[in-house]
């Protein structure tokens, strides 16, 4: 157990960030989930552009790191174009 103050509220401020984080993540993974199950083009452009904006805020809120959300975004981008 944490003898310091400062520890102690750390330990409470990483509780909460990794509940949030954990939601974002979640978030992520379904919206991912969304574009790749999409049957043509016509319906995975808007969710493509949906699962882009939150993969770019995540990197910029730090969850995630930048070069994860680039990798992230071509992958979706290959499968999108793949499509008819």
């Amino acid at each position: 157990m944490a003898h310091h103050k400062s520890a102690l509220k750390r330990i409470r401020t990483s509780e909460k960030s990794r509940i949030s984080n954990r939601l974002y993540r979640k978030q992520m993974r379904n919206s991912l989930k969304e574009v790749l199950s999409s049957e043509n083009k016509e319906t995975a452009q808007p969710l493509l552009q949906k699962a882009e904006s939150m993969l770019d805020r995540l990197a910029i809120k730090g969850i995630i790191h930048k070069n994860q959300a680039a990798n992230k975004k071509s992958r979706l981008h290959r499968f999108v174009n793949k499509l008819s």
